[in-house]
């Protein structure tokens, strides 16, 4: 599909199009960011301290050396320590200060670049200037990798690999949300937005990671080893090598969160069509792609209303970092994995406010103690809207418009429309859990009587119990690709009308609690009697 849309030729032309940017950039650009206040700009002559020369001396010797083993200590470990202990308030030294410390190596220059405005993102606040510079230094990056005459020397570790692709669409969301505020920006700062708009735009950055994928033929991969394959069959010359084809995968978690970022959520599922939602996936080995796959497909289930499919999603990478806690509690990403969970735990208590369904009782127990309220709340109807409203506000992604608000043109805000298409679906079916509760305590039950516990009119309720008959079927997930699905019941109960008495059934079974207890205890029994018999 995405082969018709984005030639390989034109994306490698766009890739050395914006990277001559930097060289080809006007007078105007140069002397707003001349008159720009820098905040946090370091002064001329800067003091590097010993152990961060060695260490970049160390960093450099091993990207040089390919040793992939110590470049992961080094990114991973010492980076974010010596982060804490020299720049918590002031950026890493710039490139051109530690160049003569590698030789001027353009390639690690590169790299080290990556990390330093990163840097600036996540404990500093960026300006313009740094927005844009971060942008060249991955066109510079990506252009090297992609534009190279054959596969590049360069191997990095995998989690380097996935926070370079995470932080590159982090910092385009960040971008065009910055664009798109221009309440409190100078005329200069919209007039530089306005003559660059190469910059950071929707179609340069899907480009990259088209281009990432076509190049590691990872989609052919992958569709090899669904079938049993060696994905090495597939690979050709670049996805034979580890950096273009994890690059490539990655970037299609990228692209799945991408497009839910601009509302496409079909096409964000469609980018998955090669990828297997398990244990054994390639994202596993990382676990923050892990925790955005997951979070991504669960949040795109939900807007398109499969909420039984939303609910298997998030509960699954939930049970998972519950069983990790003790290692990424270590991370240097585990505040931002600890957020990322607890967004999840608000989509999912919405979508068992919407779809009530048995849980692992490990997640069951942690949800009731972080949104039980929540949950009762939107359960009462019309007043636990504001509820809906409040924690989609909290544990939605920040949605961003492909195009920018600088030509005048009004436009929408992105959250708002999408608040306004979920909230719209919430009232359509708000009074549904006080129906269900009241279903749930008979068999049969006249619809006038039924009418009158709920103060409605019974021509009304009779379309509440249309509505709840819709709304009790779901497509869900069997097997195939994600988009793929059965019609399925999703509730415990099941009812029909006939002569305006509703009969009602319970469509699911109860787990037998009893029968679990008195076969482990038999069970258990029996292991205590070998064992004194051995005594």
């Amino acid at each position: 599909m995405y082969n018709d849309a984005f030639e390989e030729d034109d994306l490698v032309a766009e890739v050395e199009l914006v990277a001559q940017a930097r060289y080809s950039r006007n007078a105007d650009l140069e002397d707003g960011f001349n008159d720009e206040v820098v905040v946090n700009q370091q002064p001329a002559a800067v003091q590097i301290p010993d152990g961060v020369r060695n260490f970049i001396s160390f960093f450099y010797r091993n990207v040089l050396e390919n040793n992939v083993y110590e470049l992961h200590n080094v990114y991973d470990t010492s980076f974010n320590k010596l982060t804490d202990k020299y720049y918590t308030k002031q950026p890493w030294p710039e490139a051109e200060l530690i160049a003569p410390l590698v030789n001027n190596d353009e390639v690690f220059l590169t790299l080290y670049r990556e990390l330093y405005y990163r840097h600036i993102y996540g404990r500093l606040t960026p300006t313009l200037e740094h927005r844009f510079r971060s942008y060249e230094n991955y066109c510079d990056l990506f252009n090297y990798i992609l534009n190279s005459e054959g596969p590049v020397n360069l191997e990095l570790p995998n989690q380097w690999l996935w926070d370079i692709i995470d932080e590159f669409i982090y910092q385009f969301q960040s971008f065009s949300n910055y664009r798109d505020r221009l309440k409190n920006k100078s005329e200069e700062e919209i007039a530089l937005l306005r003559d660059n708009p190469q910059i950071w735009s929707t179609y340069s950055v899907l480009n990259v990671l088209y281009s990432f994928i076509q190049k590691s033929r990872i989609n052919e991969q992958l569709l090899v080893s669904k079938k049993g394959g060696d994905m090495m069959e597939a690979a050709g010359e670049y996805g034979a090598r580890p950096l273009y084809k994890n690059l490539g995968y990655f970037s299609i978690i990228g692209l799945l969160r991408v497009n839910c970022l601009m509302g496409d959520f079909v096409l964000a599922l469609k980018m998955m069509d090669n990828v297997v939602l398990n244990k054994k996936a390639l994202f596993a080995r990382v676990t923050a792609c892990h925790v955005t796959a997951y979070y991504y497909v669960g949040f795109a289930y939900m807007m398109m209303r499969r909420y039984a499919d939303a609910i298997k999603a998030f509960s699954n990478v939930l049970s998972f970092l519950q069983r990790t806690k003790p290692y990424h509690s270590r991370s240097y990403q585990s505040e931002q994995l600890a957020r990322k969970s607890d967004q999840m735990y608000a989509l999912l208590a919405m979508c068992i406010a919407l779809c009530p369904t048995r849980l692992d009782e490990n997640i069951h127990s942690q949800l009731r103690e972080k949104y039980g309220e929540h949950i009762s709340k939107m359960q009462k109807g019309v007043e636990g809207i504001p509820i809906f409203e409040e924690l989609f506000q909290h544990a939605c992604p920040k949605f961003i418009s492909a195009s920018g608000r600088l030509d005048g043109t009004p436009r929408a805000d992105p959250y708002q429309t999408y608040m306004k298409i979920f909230v719209t679906d919430i009232q359509n079916q708000i009074k549904l859990p006080t129906l269900r509760s009241f279903m749930k305590l008979y068999t049969t039950m006249g619809v006038d009587k039924l009418a009158k516990f709920l103060e409605m009119d019974p021509e009304e309720l009779k379309m509440q119990l249309l509505v709840f008959k819709q709304k009790s079927r779901q497509i869900k997930w069997v097997s195939g690709d994600l988009l793929d699905g059965e019609y399925l019941p999703t509730s415990d109960l099941d009812f029909c009308l006939k002569q305006d008495v509703v009969h009602i059934a319970e469509s699911k079974v109860g787990r037998r609690y009893a029968d679990w207890f008195l076969r482990n205890i038999n069970r258990c029994e029996d292991i205590v009697a070998s064992l004194e018999q051995r005594a």
